[in-house]
């Protein structure tokens, strides 16, 4: 048997798209309201979030808020960038649901809106797959907009949810 050489990963360099989602870390509370289905009145909610960096390169967000049912409920996100993609990408889980969700988007032209891209199953009918956004506005450094939104048959985007999180002073 020959020596094992051991193997050592290239330093990664950090990008501006890297430096940009640490503008996530920190300890967040939110509100927001999430429309169930069609004909119901949008349900409010409210919740906390802890983001922390991991590496430079990553943040990773787990979040705490009643489930549907009113049991305690925990989130849990991861959001990086691929300088190989030129893109953002993540995942979302969630205590309430079996779905992972897989993320791939972009930033907009003034570094502001990051829209991130996803696909799974309809709320109305699970059987079927559908297209979603998630999209992320950076109103200040202590405040963001969480937007979700379902693509319809018709091809438009229909928000059902929207969330605001504001920086724990």
């Amino acid at each position: 048997m020959g020596e094992s050489q051991e193997q050592t990963m290239p330093k990664v360099e950090l990008e501006e798209q890297h430096r940009w989602l640490q503008r996530f870390v920190g300890e967040w509370t939110f509100e927001g309201e999430a429309s169930m289905g069609p004909g119901q009145p949008p349900e409010k909610f409210t919740g906390s979030e802890s983001v922390r960096s991991l590496g430079g390169l990553w943040v990773l967000g787990e979040g705490k808020c009643p489930g549907p049912d009113g049991s305690p409920g925990t989130t849990l996100l991861t959001l990086g960038y691929d300088p190989q993609k030129q893109r953002f990408v993540g995942t979302f889980v969630a205590s309430m649901m079996t779905h992972m969700w897989l993320y791939d988007g972009a930033l907009d032209e003034a570094k502001r809106i990051l829209t991130l891209d996803t696909v799974g199953p309809d709320f109305a009918d699970p059987k079927k797959m559908v297209r979603y956004q998630d999209v992320y506005e950076l109103a200040s450094d202590d405040h963001r907009v969480v937007t979700s939104r379902a693509m319809g048959e018709d091809g438009a985007w229909h928000t059902f949810m929207t969330a605001h999180y504001r920086r724990k002073k």
